[in-house]
């Protein structure tokens, strides 16, 4: 059996969908499934489960060192965010009592975890993405150009704080909203119509080698992929008559999406990443254009891994197993949709 850690398994993000991938691998694996509770981790159906404290404890690696070694651990994938880039500064240290430590270099991931920086980055490299505005205080406001906008926070994904903006009364009061709570907040230009947006995972093979890419076009007005829908009032008819926001659970269809790839492969290699890297775009006036990266495994990993695109497996069997790997393995097209599901926990 290879032992495989999985952390923040717990409440239906990328960590549980790392172990449904698992799940469906062929190899002969053991899942050990981490979150602030066991009971919360025992949701995602891992074959153990253990409490850790927050990614910004003092005690989360020695913590998460110590399963490493009683569960002799060989693979360590990080399911949440603050955990990766606490583990990803730990690297060095974590990676002598593991055989693979899925996650790509601090500095990439420094970049994609700021969403502005992720912006200039691609300015930088040439990619097309929406226009983008650094907003610390109200003053800021009167560089903003053309209606409608997003305003989200700098750091965090799965659309938390997330708004849509379509006239200055909505940019004032939604800007000052935000700056109650965060130091500074991103503005960005609201590009393409909702069927035409993508999450689209570029996988590497740990060196730096593309193993491949997949592409999922989103159901984004489906209740439980909908974070926010409202009319669309600009006037800009080439946005469609719904403005949408995505809640971050996606389902949708996967299919060749060849453009769509191609822009999100090269901006991996761009970045220098190493793993895995998730690419969020929208096509607009037939161009890709990329608004965010995250430098991690998807929320998606279970549906990719459904049509054969199975992301950990191919790391393991790179990595644990010694196999050469294909390149640009193929796996299947379809259409996956997502719903809830209910868990009895006992004696609370």
């Amino acid at each position: 059996m290879i032992n495989v850690l999985v952390t923040g398994v717990g409440g239906g993000g990328n960590g549980e969908q790392l172990v449904k991938s698992l799940r469906l691998s062929s190899l002969p694996l053991r899942v050990i499934g981490t979150d602030l509770s066991a009971d919360t981790a025992r949701q995602s159906g891992a074959d153990a489960c253990y409490a850790l404290p927050r990614a910004a404890a003092p005690d989360y690696v020695e913590k998460l060192l110590a399963i490493c070694k009683s569960e002799g651990i060989e693979v360590l994938l990080p399911g949440s965010e603050p955990e990766l880039r606490v583990i990803a500064t730990h690297a060095y240290e974590i990676r002598k009592h593991v055989k693979l430590l899925a996650v790509n270099d601090e500095k990439l991931i420094k970049i994609c975890s700021d969403k502005f920086a992720t912006n200039q980055f691609l300015a930088d490299n040439g990619f097309v993405s929406p226009r983008s505005w650094l907003v610390a205080s109200l003053d800021d406001l009167s560089q903003i150009q053309g209606f409608p906008l997003i305003a989200k926070p700098l750091v965090g994904g799965g659309s938390q704080n997330v708004y849509l903006i379509q006239n200055d009364d909505e940019l004032r009061m939604i800007s000052g909203f935000l700056l109650r709570y965060f130091d500074s907040i991103l503005l960005q230009e609201y590009v393409g119509r909702v069927d035409e947006e993508y999450t689209v995972g570029v996988l590497f093979d740990g060196e730096g080698r593309l193993i491949n890419s997949i592409a999922l076009n989103r159901f984004i007005l489906t209740s439980l992929s909908n974070r926010l829908r409202v009319p669309n009032h600009t006037g800009r008819t080439d946005l469609g008559d719904v403005l949408a926001i995505s809640s971050g659970v996606s389902q949708g269809r996967v299919g060749a999406f060849e453009a769509v790839r191609e822009q999100c492969e090269k901006v991996g290699l761009a970045l220098g990443a190493r793993y895995a890297i998730n690419v969020q775009c929208r096509v607009a006036n037939g161009e890709v254009m990329i608004f965010e990266i995250n430098p991690r495994f998807s929320g998606t990993s279970s549906i990719r891994a459904m049509l054969g695109f199975n992301e950990p497996e191919f790391l393991i069997r790179r990595h644990i197993l010694a196999e050469e790997i294909e390149e640009r393995p193929a796996y299947r097209f379809g259409t996956v949709l997502r719903g809830l599901k209910e868990i009895l926990v006992e004696g609370v």
